[in-house]
């Protein structure tokens, strides 16, 4: 199970090490969407939710990994095959989610794409791709959302964000200048929506293991690995379960986390 804490007690005397598991369901009745959620750090938050209670929608562009990630996640996992790169069909998200399960309460914007090295040898088409990914759709799935949790008056919005929209990292200038642009989206956000009882943060882990490090060099990879300075998707997700199990009255802006080893 995803890990979520509180403490046992409020006795003064208790020590910070008096912590247990929190009995019960924490997003139990709620629904959440996830997109990029066929693997890496999108399943690893699905999986999360499921297991803190909620129903999610896991959506991706990948039908069979979206149908073998939901059949392992069970009946609370439900699978929505959207290309988020096809204008027409990313303006259907919030509909085909209702749809689904009736009502949006968590909104995690996972999905993304990675370039990265010397800007002189990037290909033209792959900017392209990567900011519409990275920026453009995250800003029209969160257009999309907004007036249904607004209708409601409460609401998650969790964006995946990087170390790098927080360092200038000069071996990747696109992918940098791309959460750079996000992590402006999520504070400004942020403060036009609270007032309606909606929550915006963003997570910022350094290397993770998933399928977006295929960019880096083979030396590069083995390197951070054999440094332990790579981050599980299962810690990023349990991140992302502490920001959505604070109580309402406090927002988790951003939460930056990277490996222990990783020479930042």
């Amino acid at each position: 199970m995803a890990a979520w804490w509180r403490l046992a007690s409020t006795d003064p005397t208790q020590t910070p090490n008096a912590m247990k598991p929190h009995p019960t369901s924490p997003l139990q009745g709620q629904v959440a969407a996830v997109t990029g959620a066929a693997s890496g750090i999108g399943l690893a938050s699905a999986r999360a939710m499921v297991e803190a209670g909620a129903r999610v929608v896991l959506v991706d562009r990948d039908e069979t990994a979206l149908a073998k990630a939901c059949a392992a996640l069970g009946l609370q996992a439900l699978p929505l095959v959207l290309d988020l790169l096809d204008a027409k069909q990313c303006a259907t998200l919030l509909q085909r989610v209702l749809d689904l399960a009736g009502q949006l309460d968590v909104f995690h914007a996972n999905a993304g794409l990675y370039v990265g090295g010397d800007l002189v040898d990037s290909d033209p088409d792959a900017i392209d791709r990567m900011l519409n990914l990275n920026v453009n759709v995250v800003m029209k799935n969160v257009h999309n959302v907004l007036p249904h949790m607004i209708a409601r008056g409460v609401g998650d919005i969790i964006v995946t964000s990087s170390l790098a929209a927080h360092f200038p990292t000069p071996w990747e200038p696109v992918y940098a200048s791309s959460k750079w642009a996000i992590n402006c989206f999520v504070q400004t956000v942020r403060r036009q929506v609270f007032k309606h009882g909606i929550r915006v943060g963003s997570i910022s882990p350094g290397p993770v293991i998933t399928s977006l490090l295929a960019d880096w060099p083979a030396e590069k990879l083995e390197e951070a690995k054999a440094k332990g300075s790579l981050l599980e998707a299962s810690e990023v997700a349990d991140v992302v379960l502490f920001m959505l199990t604070r109580p309402r009255g406090m927002t988790i802006r951003d939460v930056v986390m990277m490996p222990t080893q990783f020479d930042l």
